[in-house]
């Protein structure tokens, strides 16, 4: 929520400096992020003079440029240099004096020194408009009215607006501090209980409200009550389209909204300054003079204002017109053909009160976040719809002009009232943790607009006012009285009990904990991205099984993740595309599925991304790229760090780029090399590795496994090489699934070092050379048991893979 200091402060009985109400802000719950100094002129024209040229030379050395004497109010006359054609004897022109910062429209803000510009010495400059950020033209320099103040402040005579704006982070609850009043209204509270002193909000509103005549009276019926429980409206005749007048555009445009025109700018204001949102129809549009409040058929069609034709459903509330045609999407967005137009001379100014189930509904369906929907989603101050009303109208007659032309029609079939909460003395005690006196209690409550119905011994029972429709509960009423105190200002007790609780997850986050520190250690980043992504990353079998979301915040974000590996992708390449190419990232995260209707499955998982070289050229070493072999390192590290053994990895059908991670018979997860069609989506052209852990059958694993310690062996290992020609076909896996079914107990360790292809070999062979280690706890192994493992070896070798030994 932005907030004006300047807009702010006309609301307030006293000048509070902007940055105590800053800490005010804070202090009752409206937490203030930022607070920044706004100039509609960037630097506030500071240092920037009025003078009047003197005299106007001929520069002796360039044709172009003129040497000038300039009073500037100061008792010597300033010699400048300028370019500009326009210059002349007598002009009043804007001054940047030696020292001056001037901010130009475009470039880097430029401090004014002395110069020497072609042998003459100049003291400053004369200033064009695009030059000091007011305007935009550089055709000459600005020449004034004869009539301004030499030596005045530029500042004093151009008057560039100037604030402070706050950026308040609004909890979801608070939709009554979504507006200047608002937010008035508790730095009042505030000042009344801090100060000691009764304190109200300057409100903006007037009694002399009436209509000039009867000319153009529009009839309104609200056929759904329900959705629209009030709704409000009055004709506005003879206006005038046109630019808002200064003080309304500045106002505006400092809370980062784009002036429009009069009429529009009014409601946008009204919206910032009461929270009530408001909206105007061309009149010329409301056929019939009658407004109808209703729901159209299903796959009714509708073009917005932003010229997008959309398919109404059943439950989108709409503004129609007499011929039953829709003009508005109730509390969300305008028409394109019933809004205010430059020619527009009459107007039907609307103020309601729609239903916040309703309006979001609407809302989320056709993906419009608007300021009116965020207001209404949130609850609107029904009772204010009328007040609201009648400011607008009455601020439409006096910057567009035209006649109030009907009477102020008002709908408001069930009038809503006020609900009632009662506070026990000992629960605001309980739950505050502080004792309030009563009265206290209800010079804060009756601040903030509540009133006090009846007061017991130790009850109160107030009515919460309309502005507040988030409160119903007694904790809502002590949140209120809280705030305005100042949680700090809330006791901190001598004594406090816990009661000790067992940590059933302890062994799931160590595993983390313990992953995560060796693979940072090990240079990777670890991700946290979203669990909500986009559908159009999978395909029609994988989105079958997704979890939808019914209410998505926008079109692109829609389902819950089934995989992890698209959420990584978009990280990638988001780095790639800034130049950052090497990379090691990994993420201990969720996917979810859809088992049955209504049933969910929520698995997690450590995933690891790699993509690019291990390093950069170096002058030891060249730099090597990632590969699926330093991603199968880097698995089986894992499977290791967490004690477990027995690591192989089987490709998946016949596609070797994918391949299931095991453990004996477990299969902990999957290594791929992610496909070429799969990277084209997110624009990435080099190979990205993808690991992936399914977190629950690593941990069952770690579980099950029971570490055992044993003595260091006393006796030296033995290392044996053999060099394996085999067909090109055959893989590492099946040399290492040929070894294991020799169960031999001595064998430590087998170690691929070298692949060779080569002709010499014989057309489709390869040499696959294998280090294996020997070594006998109990004693020293000799030559002739070493050789006769070896014999097996090779005797498997070549009678299960057709290997030949290469001597």
């Amino acid at each position: 929520m932005t907030i004006s200091y300047n807009w702010l402060s006309e609301y307030l009985p006293q000048v509070i400096d902007p940055e105590k109400l800053s800490k005010i802000l804070t202090s009752i719950g409206l937490e203030v992020e930022s607070l920044e100094k706004y100039e509609s002129v960037k630097g506030g024209l500071q240092g920037l003079v009025i003078g009047e040229v003197l005299e106007c030379e001929q520069h002796p050395n360039a044709d172009k440029l003129k040497v000038t004497k300039v009073n500037i109010g100061q008792p010597e006359s300033l010699q400048i240099v300028c370019g500009a054609p326009n210059v002349a004897q007598g002009q009043k022109v804007v001054v940047a004096t030696v020292g001056t910062t001037i901010y130009p429209n475009a470039g880097e803000p430029l401090t004014m020194k002395i110069a020497k510009i072609r042998g003459v010495e100049s003291f400053g400059m004369i200033c064009a408009e695009d030059e000091i950020g007011i305007g935009g033209s550089h055709a000459g320099i600005m020449v004034l009215p004869d009539d301004v103040a030499i030596g005045s402040p530029a500042a004093d005579y151009f008057k560039p607006y100037v604030d402070w704006i706050y950026e308040i982070g609004l909890t979801p609850n608070r939709m009554d501090a979504m507006s200047h009043l608002g937010v008035a209204r508790d730095v009042c509270a505030y000042i009344t209980h801090h100060e000691k002193k009764e304190a109200k909000p300057k409100l903006p509103y007037h009694n002399h409200f009436k209509a000039d005549n009867q000319s153009l009276p529009i009839k309104v019926t609200v056929e759904n009550a329900a959705a629209c429980p009030r709704y409000t409206g009055v004709s506005i005749t003879g206006v005038t389209v046109k630019d808002s007048p200064q003080w309304l555009k500045d106002k505006l445009i400092a809370i980062g909204q784009r002036p429009i025109n009069n009429i529009v700018d009014v409601t946008n204001f009204i919206l910032h300054e009461t929270g009530q949102p408001l909206h105007a129809f061309d009149a010329s549009a409301i056929k019939g003079n009658h407004v109808i409040v209703k729901n159209l058929p299903a796959g009714t069609s509708f073009t917005t204002l932003d010229e997008k034709e959309r398919k109404l459903t059943a439950e989108d509330l709409m503004i129609c017109n007499g011929d039953q045609e829709p003009m508005c999407v109730a509390g969300v967005f305008g028409g394109l053909h019933s809004g205010v137009q430059n020619a527009t001379t009459a107007i039907f100014l609307e103020s309601a009160c729609f239903s916040s189930t309703s309006v979001r509904k609407t809302s989320m369906s056709h993906g419009l976040r608007t300021d009116a929907a965020t207001r209404f989603e949130k609850g609107v101050d029904i009772s204010n719809t009328v007040q609201v009303l009648k400011r607008a109208a009455l601020l439409i007659k006096e910057i567009a002009g035209g006649e109030i032309s009907s009477d102020l029609v008002d709908v408001y079939p069930s009038p809503k009232q006020k609900t009632e909460v009662a506070l026990k003395n000992h629960y605001l005690k309980k739950l505050s943790g502080k004792n309030y006196h009563p009265d206290t209690v209800k010079k804060i409550l009756t601040a903030l607009g509540f009133e006090i119905v009846k007061e017991g011994m130790d009850e109160l029972r107030v009515a919460v006012p309309f502005s507040k429709p988030d409160i119903s509960l007694p904790a809502d009423i002590v949140e209120e009285i809280v705030r305005i105190d100042g949680l700090d200002n809330i006791d901190i007790p001598s004594l406090i009990t816990i009661s000790p609780s067992t940590d059933t997850s302890s062994a799931k986050e160590l595993l983390k904990d313990k992953i995560a520190g060796y693979l940072v250690g090990q240079g990777f980043y670890e991700l946290f991205t979203n669990s909500i992504t986009n559908s159009k990353y999978f395909n029609e079998e994988v989105l079958n099984g997704t979890v939808k979301m019914l209410n998505n915040l926008s079109a692109e974000l829609d389902v819950l993740r089934p995989s992890m590996l698209e959420t990584g992708l978009e990280i990638i390449a988001y780095n790639i595309n800034r130049k950052n190419q090497n990379l090691l990232f990994f993420e201990l995260g969720k996917t979810y599925h859809t088992k049955e209707v209504g049933q969910y499955q929520e698995l997690e998982h450590c995933a690891l991304y790699l993509t690019g070289y291990t390093h950069e050229d170096e002058w030891r070493e060249k730099k090597q790229p990632l590969d699926i072999f330093k991603a199968k390192g880097w698995a089986a590290a894992i499977i290791t760090l967490c004690g477990l053994g027995d690591i192989h990895f089987n490709a998946e059908d016949t596609n070797a780029q994918q391949l299931s991670i095991f453990s004996g018979k477990q299969k902990l997860g999957v290594l791929q090399e992610v496909g070429k069609k799969q990277l084209q989506q997110f624009d990435i052209k080099q190979p990205v590795y993808f690991i992936d852990f399914d977190f629950a059958a690593l941990l069952k694993a770690v579980s099950k496994n029971k570490i055992t310690y044993r003595e260091v062996a006393k006796f030296p290992a033995v290392q044996r090489d053999l060099a394996l020609v085999v067909n090109s076909t055959v893989t590492y896996t099946a040399i290492d699934a040929a070894i294991k079914k020799l169960r031999l107990s001595k064998l430590q360790d087998v170690r691929l070092f070298d692949v060779f292809e080569s002709e010499k070999l014989g057309a489709g062979k390869k040499s696959m050379a294998v280090s294996f280690t020997f070594l006998d706890e109990e004693k020293t192994l000799t030559d002739k048991e070493i050789d006769g493992m070896m014999s097996k070896l090779i005797s498997t070798f070549e009678k299960e893979l057709s290997a030949e030994i290469r001597k």
